[in-house]
């Protein structure tokens, strides 16, 4: 399935916002930041990635759903959806 505005949307801005945050976390360990708060800012990260991940897919099957409605082939099965459901968690 080719990916566009429509599928990618959401999830393009979450891994901007967590491009930044990787950015930021990357400063504070080489500010010797503490190791408590370091760990923090990377599980945010973390969690923002995954979301994006997840949002991917579930606009997958939003698109898949609606192509089967109008009486067309789904670009992706549900079995390869699962599949890369499954790979993000």
């Amino acid at each position: 399935m080719r990916m566009n505005e429509a599928l990618v949307g959401d999830a393009a801005t979450r891994l901007r916002r967590a491009h930044g945050q990787l950015a930021g976390v990357i400063a504070m360990m080489e500010a010797g930041e503490d190791c408590a708060k370091v760990l923090t800012q990377l599980a945010a990260v973390s969690k923002a990635i995954d979301r994006a991940g997840f949002k991917l897919v579930a606009s997958g099957l939003k698109y898949c759903q609606a192509a089967q409605e109008r009486g067309e082939e789904a670009p992706m099965s549900v079995a390869e959806l699962e599949k890369l459901f499954l790979a993000l968690a």
